[in-house]
């Protein structure tokens, strides 16, 4: 009995046991899982770089508010982050103080960006090339007061001690990174001609790093690179780029670029996570590192990498830190009230004319007021042969009245453009003004509209440079390095290959050109003289910006009065044709699109022809748009003649076919859904393009033309009261209508003329002359 009790016993307690052991495997399974999620820990790193100067949502050149990117909106993002991961690293890749009026505070007890930087608490901010345009000594002052790590790994004092610090330890949840900062070795050439790097030696980056791994190592769990440098090679110089560091040194987990205004969200090097964050405060990159604790030791298990939007998905921006702004406002203020001061008055004409077509910048594609004044300036300083500047704003615009500093700067954008001066050969200057007439597609017949070169359009160092000291001409319908024709300097000798000239323009530019790849590669010049050279006019004063100032009022006493110069045009472009007058039409209404990107990023990549075939594709969906019937252009063979019916259909459909091709006609009396839409004011006589030889050349106030007539050659054109496309409409004539010819009275092209006995204006692209 004893014994089967002893059993009965021993059963019934195993099955407890057993039962026991059940409930409790899940629990032990939960704790297991939460005890191995406490040994993960993610540290989110934050990078910005190249930000310059935008401190608010504000661009203080055109005093204006720009909500693309900034300190204060930025902030805002780092907030959201901090909150979810309280284990962030905030850090910088350079060229921070320099741009949108952040240089006015450097004789200021403080800088807005310091300010910013400490108030978002930054661990760390590497020094960037613009860091420094200032010397030495203004960098220190700034410097000075961020409350973080400055790093700059790669230069050194002359006494062998590195300039600041290459690296800096930041612990966050018991995990040490250990943060690099290095800087593009391209800084020597940046300031070349300065004082600014005097006492200090630039070294190779990639070297530098892999000097200051082997100080960290046994100090830190991880180590990541800030570094003021592209993905790739500068100009082709070995050590310029990321890529570079990455490939000599696998140590680093991630590395956060810059310099070269670029976008990257993530990309992976030799095993190194690469992230760029654009320009101008636009986004921010985020890097996350997960690590893992086992047996008191740290290991990285992954890591991730992607770039946070201030313009987020839906088309709106992220606002602007209240707290901050309000920190910030007394700097916003005086940047303001800088921008506004009046320099000069501007009389006689707008220095830059309307765009002819909507995403097509006449600044770019015609001689300007505008850019024969930057020419002027620099001329007249720099006692240069020839000179060469960019205008690099498409929205370049100065009207007649007062000229503020913010219209100087608003359209020359390079706040540190200067002009230094070489000497070069006449085949020199000819290679260079090739290559940039390279901005531009090759034509083929039947192309009405000039475009961009994709790659140039969207590259940082090619663009369009306009030359004065020179008249010239660019013919694009000759291939590439054979467009320039007729060259000549302004007293009208030829220039010839073996010439010995002065060439005055930009240093970073320059560099651009004989460096590996550039256009003038290999070739070396003499120096001869910079407007920023302490025996000329110094760093602040002898940018083209305040040259540009000191000429209105000192030159100039306050009024400027331009004069075209008439230093270039261009050719191959058939801007006579009648359905040209069509397709401009139809794209500034919003019909025909002028080709961009697919990400619609850079406009104007390809020319307009209107002797193409045309597709049934585009007949249907610019029917579609002008709301008339596709049906009726099936037969048309060409672009040109379908966008001349197009065009005429939906007028008639809009009860207003006048055909009229030198500006909108008047609408139908009584119709309110026709109304006038005014056209952009006609080009100036330095506009590109060919002309017929019997067409009106655009004539100088009160030229008097003898006794001629004119014969109308569009198929409908308005005759104004006045000599201006928004002139009260008097009537409309059909093509071959003759016109008596009183003169030609306006630099823009209009033609006066006598109609039934009355006094009146037509546009003489539109009119031929009788001999």
């Amino acid at each position: 009995m004893r014994t089967h009790r002893l059993k009965r016993f021993a059963s019934w307690s195993l099955s407890i046991l057993l039962g026991a052991s059940l409930l409790l495997t899940p629990l032990a399974s939960e704790s297991a899982q939460a005890a191995a999620a406490d040994q993960e820990t993610t540290i989110t790193l934050l990078g910005t770089s190249d930000i310059h100067g935008r401190f608010m949502p504000w661009d203080y050149a055109l005093d204006g508010p720009n909500p693309a990117g900034s300190m204060t909106q930025l902030y805002t993002m780092v907030k959201k982050v901090r909150s979810e991961n309280p284990n962030t690293i905030l850090l910088d890749a350079g060229d921070m103080i320099q741009d949108n009026s952040a240089e006015l505070f450097n004789d200021q007890p403080k800088s807005p960006m310091m300010v910013a930087m400490n108030e978002m608490n930054y661990d760390a901010w590497v020094m960037g090339n613009h860091e420094f345009n200032f010397g030495l000594d203004v960098l220190e002052k700034i410097s000075s007061q961020f409350k973080g790590q400055a790093l700059v790994g790669n230069i050194f004092k002359e006494n062998g001690d590195r300039y600041m610090p290459a690296y800096t330890i930041i612990e966050r949840d018991g995990i040490k990174v250990g943060v690099i900062g290095m800087n593009t070795p391209m800084i020597t050439e940046f300031e070349k001609g300065t004082d600014h790097l005097d006492g200090v030696i630039v070294k190779d980056p990639v070297e530098e790093t892999r000097k200051a791994i082997a100080e960290l190592k046994g100090k830190v769990d991880v180590m990541v690179g800030l570094m003021h440098m592209g993905l790739d090679n500068e100009n082709g110089n070995p050590g310029t780029g990321v890529t570079d560091i990455a490939n000599a040194n696998p140590e680093l987990a991630a590395i956060f670029a810059g310099h070269m205004h670029q976008l990257i969200e993530s990309q992976t090097v030799n095993g190194v996570l690469i992230s760029e964050p654009n320009k101008y405060g636009t986004h921010m990159s985020r890097i996350d590192l997960k690590f893992t604790k086992e047996d008191g030791k740290i290991a990285l298990k992954s890591k991730e990498a992607k770039a946070l939007a201030v313009k987020k998905a839906d088309g709106t921006y992220e606002v602007s830190d209240p707290s901050l702004e309000k920190t910030l406002h007394p700097f916003h203020e005086f940047a303001r009230a800088d921008a506004n001061i009046e320099v000069a008055e501007l009389k006689g004409i707008n220095l830059v004319p309307a765009d002819e077509i909507k995403g097509i910048p006449a600044v770019q594609i015609q001689e300007t007021p505008l850019s024969d004044f930057f020419t002027e300036v620099m001329l007249h300083y720099s006692d240069a042969d020839v000179v060469a500047h960019q205008i690099d704003n498409d929205k370049a615009k100065l009207d007649v009245g007062p000229i503020k500093k913010k219209d100087i700067a608003f359209n020359y954008q390079y706040t540190f453009g200067e002009v230094t001066v070489y000497e070069v050969t006449g085949r020199d200057l000819k290679d260079y003004m090739e290559w940039s007439a390279g901005y531009f597609n090759s034509t083929r017949p039947g192309d009405v509209t000039i475009s961009f070169d994709p790659k140039r359009r969207a590259s940082k160092y090619s663009t369009d440079d306009f030359f004065g000291g020179v008249t010239y001409e660019i013919d694009l319908t000759k291939p590439y390095g054979s467009r320039i024709t007729d060259l000549k300097y302004s007293d009208g000798k030829t220039v010839l290959a073996e010439d010995t000239l002065k060439l005055g323009m930009n240093a970073y530019r320059m560099e651009a050109l004989i460096a590996k790849g550039g256009a003038l590669e290999g070739r070396k010049f003499k120096q001869l003289w910079s407007s920023k050279d302490a025996a000329a006019f110094g760093e602040i004063q002898g940018t083209i910006r305040n040259l540009s100032i000191a000429y209105l009022k000192d030159v100039m006493k306050g009024v400027y009065e331009p004069k075209i110069q008439h230093n270039w045009k261009i050719t191959g472009v058939d801007l006579t044709a009648p359905e040209r007058a069509d397709v401009v039409e139809l794209i500034n209404d919003g019909i025909l699109s002028v080709p961009t990107t697919e990400d619609g990023k850079y406009t104007n990549i390809a020319s307009i022809n209107i002797l193409d075939a045309v597709t049934a594709e585009e007949i249907e969906a610019l029917s579609s748009k002008a709301g008339v019937d596709a049906a009726q252009f099936k037969s048309v063979p060409t672009k040109g003649t379908f966008y001349q019916q197009l065009n005429k259909a939906r007028k008639t459909a809009a009860g207003n076919d006048t055909g009229s091709e030198d500006d909108a006609a008047a609408p139908a009396p009584g119709n309110p859904t026709a109304p006038e839409k005014p056209k952009p004011a006609p080009k100036p006589e330095t506009s590109p393009g060919t002309s017929k030889p019997d067409t009106v050349k655009p004539g100088k106030p009160g030229n008097k033309t003898p006794a001629k007539q004119a014969k109308v050659t569009a198929n409908y054109l308005n005759v104004r009261a006045g000599a201006s496309s928004k002139a009260k409409v008097i009537t409309s004539v059909p093509k071959g209508t003759m016109l008596d010819v009183i003169s030609t009275d306006h630099d823009y092209g209009w033609v006066k003329v006598k109609l039934d006995g009355r006094t009146a204006y037509v546009y003489g692209k539109y009119v031929s002359i009788l001999k």
